[in-house]
């Protein structure tokens, strides 16, 4: 100890040996609000696989938010920053990752984009290294926009969307485009959001039910998402195009270049441990 003070006297010492900083890994939700995200969003074991990659396995979050409300709400990015927060001050980090899904990655956007809003922005901010988008909604969804006017896919499409959130308002293509050009950053023309945006892309739906490929994560989601898919281009996952989902940040691959057996990720399929997805992303991470 007596050495350590005269070192610190000489200055060689910037911080104690006793301040140390951490690696930490949150998943963040798509639309919804949830309260157990760990088990009704992700599973278990999806989480427990992606984790392994981390640094620190044992530095993970799970946020539950309402992210039924517009992406600046209080429930939704105040919401996320209270719990990031929390987690960066509790276990020290500095080298955060976060791995959104869906419109989670718009929550996630707004936060990077807008450090001036809340306080407790610039710290996340700082501490994230970067993010991993799995299907981000980036660009919204023709399917919101069907929702908002009341069509006849409002009915099939409540379990992926809810009924006339603000969430789904926001993710109407026309809506997306104007937060883009305005508050959010990293689409084309826009600044670069601080942190890298990396983007998996589903790019279809497979249902057809002698196919085994088309279970995992559920059928009768498979089912419901080759329906809504007939709204949209022939890429895109059931529920996002691939060019929305492609629309910020970078692409890190599609699908089908990397999954086992060269599988397309449906949009409830981009969220579970199918086709070595969460194998990718921990190698990866």
């Amino acid at each position: 100890m007596k050495i350590y003070k005269k070192l610190m006297m000489l200055g060689l010492f910037a911080v104690s040996p006793l301040t140390y900083a951490a690696s930490g890994l949150v998943f963040i939700h798509g639309t919804g609000h949830q309260t157990d995200a760990l088990s009704d969003y992700w599973t278990r074991e999806f989480v427990d696989s992606v984790r392994q990659g981390a640094a620190s396995p044992d530095n993970y979050l799970v946020i539950n938010c309402d992210f039924d409300q517009y992406m600046w709400d209080d429930a939704a990015a105040g919401c996320l920053a209270g719990q990031l927060t929390q987690f960066i001050e509790s276990k020290n980090i500095n080298d955060l990752t976060l791995l959104t899904h869906s419109n989670g990655g718009n929550v996630v956007r707004w936060i990077l984009s807008n450090p001036t809003w809340d306080s407790r922005y610039p710290k996340i901010i700082n501490a994230t290294s970067r993010v991993i988008a799995l299907a981000p909604s980036s660009g919204g969804t023709p399917l919101a926009d069907a929702v908002t006017q009341g069509n006849v896919f409002e009915t099939s499409l409540g379990w992926l969307l809810g009924y006339g959130s603000d969430a789904v308002k926001q993710q109407q293509v026309s809506w997306m485009s104007s937060y883009n050009n305005s508050w959010l950053y990293g689409t084309s023309g826009r600044p670069a959001l601080p942190s890298p945006f990396e983007v998996v892309v589903g790019s279809d739906v497979d249902s057809a039910f002698w196919d085994g490929d088309s279970y995992c994560a559920g059928y009768q989601y498979q089912v419901a998402l080759e329906t809504t898919q007939n709204w949209l281009d022939d890429c895109s996952d059931g529920f996002l195009e691939c060019q929305s989902q492609s629309a910020a940040g970078t692409v890190w691959f599609k699908d089908i270049q990397r999954t086992a057996g060269k599988e397309p990720l449906s949009h409830q399929q981009s969220r579970r441990a199918c086709f070595n997805l969460d194998t990718l992303i921990r190698d990866h991470i």
